[in-house]
């Protein structure tokens, strides 16, 4: 997700009290950013949230229960945006939950209109870090397993064809470049005909 500048930020509220949503609102409108919804924490919410799609969550809860939570939690999973929680009160079960759900900012007894801007910022920053961490390990994963395909092919060649390594590699590589395909997926292609000729 880019980092947008003020207005066209889009950010919703998930709170149940307006008076405490006035605050975050406030805040928000100060700070420059006019695009602000408020969403009562209620039934639906998660399909309400990913109808609006906004760039950011505000969730402003007064005593969290553990099934709001949960449901909070469920929001963070799934809609992958950056989210940044407001509690009166906490304990450390509920602190880890929230981390290990992807809130990107977990503010205990910290709702001070002045202070929002600064929040949004961080929330936004650390949720931007996180993805990045996000992306690469799924490309090291990718690449890994890239990897293990292309040293079974490369065996497979190996002994079928009597190659060293290197020729096998030449091959597969070679191939793919004549049908404009990745390594890995002459590899796979070769994997998965090994295994029906077994």
């Amino acid at each position: 997700m880019s980092t947008k500048t003020h207005s066209p930020l889009q950010i919703v509220i998930v709170d149940d009290s307006p008076i405490r949503a006035a605050i975050l609102e406030g805040g928000l409108r100060e700070a420059g950013y006019t695009n602000v919804l408020r969403i009562e924490a209620t039934a639906d919410l998660l399909a309400r949230i990913s109808a609006v799609d906004p760039d950011v969550i505000l969730i402003d809860l007064e005593n969290p229960s553990r099934d709001v939570l949960e449901q909070m939690f469920q929001v963070s999973r799934v809609v992958k945006r950056p989210i940044a929680m407001f509690v009166d009160q906490s304990d450390a079960a509920s602190i880890q939950a929230s981390v290990d759900a992807g809130v990107s900012a977990y503010i205990v007894d910290g709702l001070k209109k002045e202070r929002i801007k600064s929040i949004l910022d961080l929330c936004i920053s650390r949720f931007n870090a996180f993805s990045r961490l996000q992306n690469e390990l799924e490309q090291t994963k990718s690449a890994l397993e890239d990897r293990k395909i292309i040293d079974r092919a490369k065996g497979i060649l190996m002994k079928r064809k009597n190659l060293s390594e290197e020729q096998a590699y030449d091959l597969l590589r070679r191939t793919a470049m004549n049908e404009n395909k990745k390594i890995a997926e002459i590899a796979q292609s070769v994997v998965t005909a090994s295994e029906m000729f077994k």
